[in-house]
């Protein structure tokens, strides 16, 4: 393990000295960290599976998950679901968004009949939800139009957090903790977790912020505990959930909507009374700062562990199912929901397309992966994720992080074409 953490570090110094050059490369983090994953993993082939199937790595990602939902629920870049063209980003994450996964299942269900639904609905928990690490620079790319940029960030913000709760129903009935469960046992189980998670979330994410907000009109915050604090919110919520037998990634996904509503509306608050909008607006990004370095770290050793994997998951090949399974999902099982969710919005027919293209799979579906391949009690059935999960992000790493720049650059031009 100590060799493991060791190389991560130097991966990540190599990736963070080498940034802004790698960067005009188009070499983000993804690129680089799975490429040292799978170099690591090469020299030390016979611990990896060793490495991955343990308590240690399944809590790490629990924790790096509970960040990542706090962070999605916190800096949605276009503004809040109900912000702008509230309208399509409904119907993408309650229409697309359930269309997308049954369809994931129906495709699942053909090309690996052997496997029971749960593990379906597992799978499709996996590789549904959108995450756009591994093409961030494609959606602040001012080709993309205002409105598809806004979407885009609200709809990758909100859908693993919608996700989640299903993901652990899947989970209990797929056969979690070696037991199996009916759907009622396990809809009683889930239920109480959610409820659990939403009240916790609440009370923790506002009562943050509304402290935040006091200490610093009383002097007492500096810069750094202000980051401390907002680096908190997600352990204390997860822990704290966790305690009370409560669903800790849903606790730290509402957590976070409330964190950011009350913190915004403090902070809009007080710089109308002392209208110093400008030091306003600088602490608010100030005291994100410190999550915002984590996050990027934790999502590096996501990308690194994705390597290492890869290793252990191609040693004995991989099958054509696999691979088209992976291909259907990263393309038509995004695109044709999407297509028919949107028909009759304000999106033209391009954004519709640009839209549905665009949908990455990162550290989210990386994370379920895991804690799919540690908790299934059948072999066979976490191998078959862990596959899927590793094959689907080295997709859409190609697909979404090397080819959606010149998909953008081909329909703006094509566009622009018809226009002329």
């Amino acid at each position: 393990m100590n060799s493991f953490l060791l190389a991560i570090a130097l991966a990540i110094a190599v990736r963070s000295l080498a940034a802004g050059r790698l960067d005009r490369w188009n070499l983000g983090a993804p690129i680089i960290m799975v490429v040292a994953g799978v170099v690591v993993g090469l020299l030390n082939d016979n611990s990896i599976n060793a490495v991955l199937n343990t308590e240690t790595v399944q809590y790490v990602a629990e924790i790096i998950l509970a960040v990542l939902l706090f962070v999605d629920a916190t800096e949605v870049r276009a503004g809040r679901f109900w912000g702008n063209w509230p309208g399509v980003v409904a119907r993408l994450l309650f229409l697309a968004l359930p269309l997308s996964l049954g369809a994931a299942m129906l495709v699942g269900w053909a090309l690996f009949p052997g496997l029971p639904w749960p593990v379906l609905l597992l799978i499709a928990g996996v590789v549904v939800p959108i995450d756009f690490a591994p093409a961030e620079r494609v959606v602040r790319d001012r080709g993309l139009s205002a409105k598809v940029r806004s979407v885009l960030n609200v709809e990758g913000g909100y859908n693993d957090g919608i996700v989640s709760p299903l993901f652990l129903f899947a989970l209990l009935m797929a056969g979690d903790v070696t037991q199996e469960r009916t759907p009622l046992e396990a809809l009683a189980t889930v239920v109480p977790f959610a409820l659990k998670a939403l009240l916790v979330g609440i009370v923790v994410g506002s009562l943050l912020a509304w402290l935040m907000d006091r200490a610093q009109r009383a002097g007492w915050l500096t810069d750094q505990s202000g980051r401390v604090i907002v680096l908190l919110a997600p352990l204390t919520t997860y822990a704290l959930t966790a305690l009370i037998d409560g669903n800790g990634f849903v606790a730290s996904f509402v957590c976070g909507i409330a964190f950011r509503y009350v913190h915004r509306t403090a902070t809009a608050r007080r710089i109308r009374q002392t209208a110093t909008e400008h030091n306003g607006a600088s602490s608010m990004h100030e005291n994100f700062r410190l999550l915002e370095d984590v996050t990027s770290v934790l999502m590096m050793l996501m990308w690194f562990v994705v390597g290492i994997a890869a290793v252990l998951v191609y040693s004995n090949g991989v099958s054509w199912q696999v691979l088209l399974f992976c291909a259907a999902v990263l393309t038509v099982v995004r695109m044709v929901p999407v297509h028919v969710s949107l028909l009759g919005s304000t999106l033209s027919q391009r954004e519709r397309l640009l839209v549905g293209a665009l949908g990455p799979r990162g550290t989210t579906s990386i994370v379920f992966g895991l804690l799919a391949f540690n908790k299934l009690p059948s072999s066979d059935a976490a191998d078959t994720i862990l596959l899927i999960t590793v094959t689907c992000v080295l997709g859409s790493v190609l697909l979404h992080g090397l080819g959606a720049g010149p998909l953008v650059r081909r329909v703006k031009t094509t566009g622009a074409v018809h226009k002329g």
